[in-house]
């Protein structure tokens, strides 16, 4: 990886790439810091100790801390995400938008939907992110309607510029623009995480250990999730030969690969969002010490055995969903016949489908269970060591945002330059 790197750099467009790359995640960091006008000068951070577990830790990590502080790009890339998804979802839905998107200026129109959805998506989200700010008394004295209506557009303008900085990161950077913010974000707060699990009152024995296990752990976590990332099944294709005038053309051999992690992280992302909904509301509504709505946030908490057990059975569930959202066994199998390609002992058509079903159906349960270990772990660890470690809530989600962004990354830069090198079979 670092020779890919090296060779990167001394190529002179992919240096050139490189430091846009770079030059915009540094704005965007800027942007993380800038307070929002009408803030308290008392206001320090928005999450306490009643907030781990919540949906507001989550977006916190995802803002590389801006959340919590109520900065410009307090909101991040949480709406264009979640426009994105739902997009996707109503693309997979609705036909009409299935066909639009297959025509030749389809997906500028996805694109354009998808930005009038993160606006209104980031207004919506601003509004109540503003009114959770004035529960908090994080407002200045003497705010009014009016400071408020500026506080929001000021989240507003921040979620549409990050929106402009990931389509700049896509069109003249290296790697995928909102994976590279959430890669900078998350990075961005290890040190402070690391920090919170091996630096206390301990004794400096103690200290020392924690630092070594948290090391050594973090080492072997990292090597598993790549090598399950990079993990594939590679169903074996033939094309049959056929002759066109003198010449013949097929016959060759390929493979269908299908990857083992085909989901990424949406699905934790998907359960942990709705897994924290309890927690989330129980910062806007603080119950009452014996009311049933405490009980109930108890019994929902993250450092309880049954918010694991719900993430667990979550993630499952959320997997083969968005594998059959995203991936059609049957069209692959319609591809494949018409192009004269086959599955080696498998008949083309319908048996080719189930076949693909068959086989996707057993990597999707083996890939979930892959991220439901990842995304549990972390949880049962904070149980075991009495919810003093809450940190690390969503330490698996994070794990494999930083990881994949990273892989990709690699492989692109690889395939840039393959293909700057690439002499051709005429020199």
């Amino acid at each position: 990886m670092l020779q890919t790197l090296r060779n990167a750099w001394a190529t002179k467009d992919l240096r050139g790439k490189l430091l846009f790359t770079a030059l915009i995640l540094l704005l965007y960091r800027f942007g993380a810091m800038l307070p929002v006008p009408f803030l308290s000068p008392e206001f320090v951070n928005l999450l306490d100790s009643a907030a781990n577990g919540s949906l507001f830790q989550y977006f916190n990590i995802l803002s590389g801390s801006a959340f919590s502080q109520a900065t410009l790009f307090a909101l991040s890339v949480s709406p264009y995400i979640t426009a994105q998804i739902v997009v996707q979802l109503l693309t997979f839905a609705i036909p009409a938008l299935e066909r639009i998107a297959k025509e030749e200026d389809g997906q500028k129109k996805i694109k354009s939907w998808t930005r009038i959805g993160t606006v209104i998506l980031g207004a919506i989200t601003a509004f109540g992110y503003t009114r959770i700010l004035k529960s908090y008394n994080a407002l200045a004295d003497g705010s009014n309607v009016f400071t408020e209506i500026i506080m929001v557009i000021c989240f507003v303008a921040g979620s549409a510029l990050v929106m402009w900085l990931a389509e700049k990161i896509d069109e003249f950077g290296i790697g995928n623009g909102v994976s590279m913010i959430l890669f900078a974000n998350i990075v961005s707060s290890v040190p402070q995480s690391v920090s919170a699990i091996v630096v206390s009152d301990r004794a400096i024995w103690l200290t020392i250990l924690y630092a070594v296990i948290t090391i050594v752990v973090g080492v072997a976590a990292v090597t598993f999730v790549i090598w399950m990332t990079n993990a594939e099944r590679r169903l074996p294709v033939q094309y049959a030969k056929k002759v066109v005038g003198r010449k013949m053309y097929g016959g060759q051999a390929t493979n269908l690969p299908l990857k083992l992690n085909m989901t990424g992280v949406m699905p934790i992302i998907f359960a942990s969002s709705i897994v924290s909904i309890p927690a989330t509301l129980a910062i806007m509504f603080p119950p009452k010490e014996g009311s049933f709505w405490a009980g109930v946030v108890n019994f929902f908490s993250h450092d309880s055995i049954v918010y694991a057990i719900l993430t667990f059975i979550m993630i499952i569930a959320f997997s083969y969903f968005y594998v059959s959202i995203s991936f059609n066994p049957v069209e692959v199998a319609n591809n494949l016949k018409k192009n004269g390609g086959f599955i080696l002992g498998i008949r083309p058509g319908k048996p080719t489908a189930d076949f693909i079903k068959r086989v996707l159906n057993k990597l999707t349960l083996i890939g979930a269970l892959f991220l439901s270990v990842i995304a549990v772990l972390p949880l049962i660890v904070n149980i075991i060591a009495g919810g003093t470690l809450g940190g690390i809530a969503f330490g698996g989600s994070s794990l494999l945002i930083v990881v994949g962004v990273a892989l990709e990354t690699y492989r692109e830069l690889e395939s840039q330059l393959t293909m700057r090198h690439y002499k051709g079979f005429l020199e």
